[in-house]
């Protein structure tokens, strides 16, 4: 059985990344391992415009009857949710950009959190309409916040993924990039560790 995982970058650094060359790292070892496929979708070679009304109200009007513009827009989130929907892993490699998440994808979320489609809400509450995947998170930081009132990117993130079903998360850091050259190295080798043993039970 093969396992199918989407790699999201989103660094506006490109290949000088650190969270791309965690990506990279992944989608190396991917390749090389039997039963697992990964696509890659970089958010920034290929950005995504900021979330709009036209096309939010796109999303509001039923497919049979909405106009050709309509329908462009909506093949937008469409196409992002079926990509979604045809993974069995996403794989978010995330930079920290003032204590949050880049722009670009906090526009693939925009896209891809849509009630009626990925969600719905209930008398209880929201409920997740994404069943059984997983993510994984490769969180690239310049310095040190795991664990402290200042990561407000972390729970960002799983409250997103949490809003569509996707509650099985792991999570690499590599934290202190900016630290100091014995510092970065050691995270990163930490991180590539931790990246092997999780594609390893992928």
């Amino acid at each position: 059985m093969t396992t199918r995982a989407l790699v999201i970058t989103a660094s506006i650094l490109g290949e000088n990344g650190q969270s791309k060359a965690l990506a990279e790292h992944f989608l190396t070892l991917a390749a090389e391992r039997d039963g697992l496929e990964a696509t890659h979708r970089d958010l920034v070679a290929e950005e995504l415009p900021h979330l709009g009304l036209d096309e939010l109200g796109s999303w509001q009007v039923a497919p049979e009857e909405r106009s050709a513009s309509q329908r462009q827009l909506a093949a937008r989130s469409d196409a992002l949710i079926s990509e979604l929907r045809e993974h069995d892993v996403v794989v978010l490699a995330v930079p920290l950009y003032n204590l949050g998440i880049p722009s670009q994808l906090k526009a693939w979320f925009d896209r891809i959190l849509r009630a009626g489609e990925t969600f719905r809400y209930t008398a209880k509450g929201p409920q997740g309409l994404v069943e059984g995947k997983r993510a994984v998170l490769l969180l690239a930081r310049g310095g040190q916040y795991a664990g402290t009132p200042l990561d407000s990117q972390l729970p960002h993130l799983e409250a997103m993924l949490g809003l569509i079903g996707i509650t099985e998360v792991d999570t690499v850091f590599a934290e202190g990039l900016a630290m100091g050259g014995n510092h970065r190295d050691s995270a990163l080798a930490e991180a590539r560790q931790g990246i092997a043993g999780l594609v390893a039970r992928l």
